[in-house]
């Protein structure tokens, strides 16, 4: 399904909504730590404590500190996982006519494949198919030298969890917002389509004479 404007909107509208509530989470937990500093003073200037009262303070500061970080992990998580979604709803449409342009039709294009075989589970966040070709693309807000060799592992391992593509031809891709330095370039020689974020829609990077990897 193709992303509107109004999608797009609507999902930078809660991504802020959550860095909001992040960044809350932080304060309150920095607001904890201090609290937690000033009782640690207190009991130093007053022996009058007993052991167990200190104990106990010592207790349910650690468990305020625990239950903040659990809250502020959730919310990193979610912030996560839609801004991931975020980038899959740009790239998925992208695809139908990036590939087209570099001499492979598109019939088909499916988000977030997932196989599993002998208790092993693989999956490709975008899948482009034709008749006789399969790409596959790895799509990352920010994209780093380690998720590329992640990735070409995957692709090693493709016709094992999908062999009904055993007779067409696999390629990959890399797609991001962001990169880390030289992982466009690394993508690139292992004979991946590298593909960035243009305005509201996706580009390819690689040059005219770039040789895709079959795999």
């Amino acid at each position: 399904m193709a992303t509107t404007a109004d999608d797009v909107w609507r999902l930078l509208a809660e991504l802020v909504e959550a860095q909001k509530e992040t960044t809350r989470q932080f304060q309150e937990t920095d607001r904890k730590f201090q609290e937690t500093d000033r009782k640690f003073q207190e009991m130093r200037q007053s022996m009058a404590l007993s052991h167990q009262e200190t104990e106990r303070i010592v207790q349910e500061t650690r468990q305020d500190m625990e239950r903040a970080n659990r809250q502020v992990n959730q919310q990193l998580g979610a912030l996560g996982g839609k801004w991931g979604l975020f980038v899959e709803n740009l790239v998925a449409p992208a695809c139908k006519t990036l590939f087209l342009d570099r001499g492979i039709p598109v019939h088909q294009v499916s988000q977030r494949v997932q196989k599993i075989r002998d208790g092993d589970t693989l999956e490709i966040d975008v899948l482009v198919q034709n008749q006789d070709h399969v790409l596959a693309v790895e799509v990352k807000s920010t994209l780093s030298v380690e998720d590329v060799k992640e990735f070409v592992a995957d692709l090693q391992q493709f016709h094992h969890f999908f062999p009904e593509h055993a007779e067409r031809q696999l390629y990959g891709a890399v797609a991001g917002i962001a990169f880390d330095q030289g992982a466009d370039r690394y993508a690139y020689r292992q004979g991946l389509f590298v593909l960035a974020q243009s305005g509201e829609t996706m580009v390819i990077l690689n040059d005219a004479d770039f040789e895709p990897r079959a795999w």
